[in-house]
């Protein structure tokens, strides 16, 4: 006499991986989307802030500026000087006023260093200029 499991006998052993998916997509397009930003202009060691701004709802993409330990001043991966980054700035604003400036500044870098760079964003009529930290752990 054998045993055997008839058609509706036996364990469902299936599992049912389509949440586990869907999770995995989203994490995996948040990571697609934030990554390419962090990784934009040049590399800067971020200061370190206890209180970091959630960026909630990802706006229009902002401009990279990137101060570098030895004071040279990037807009995304172009070096530019005072005059310059004026003028690129400018130009950026004419096309698109609200556009956001994320201003990277080494930490090694003084106040003065950050503040002759905003100036010249002030002068170019930008509106929100945001300072790129990295969260303290």
């Amino acid at each position: 006499m054998g045993m055997s499991a008839g058609p509706k006998g036996g364990i469902k052993s299936d599992i049912n991986v389509t949440p586990l998916v869907d999770v995995v997509l989203v994490l995996l397009i948040i990571f697609m989307v934030v990554t390419p930003m962090l990784q934009r202009g040049k590399s800067v060691e971020l200061p370190k802030a206890t209180e970091v701004e959630k960026e909630g709802k990802q706006g229009p993409d902002p401009l990279i500026l990137s101060i570098t330990p030895d004071k040279k001043v990037f807009v995304e991966n172009d070096q530019v000087d005072d005059q310059a980054l004026q003028d690129k700035l400018s130009e950026e604003l004419a096309k698109d006023p609200g556009k956001k400036i994320l201003l990277k500044g080494d930490n090694t870098l003084n106040v003065g260093d950050v503040r002759r760079v905003l100036d010249v964003a002030r002068k170019s009529k930008a509106k929100q200029i945001a300072l790129g930290v990295e969260e303290k752990k």
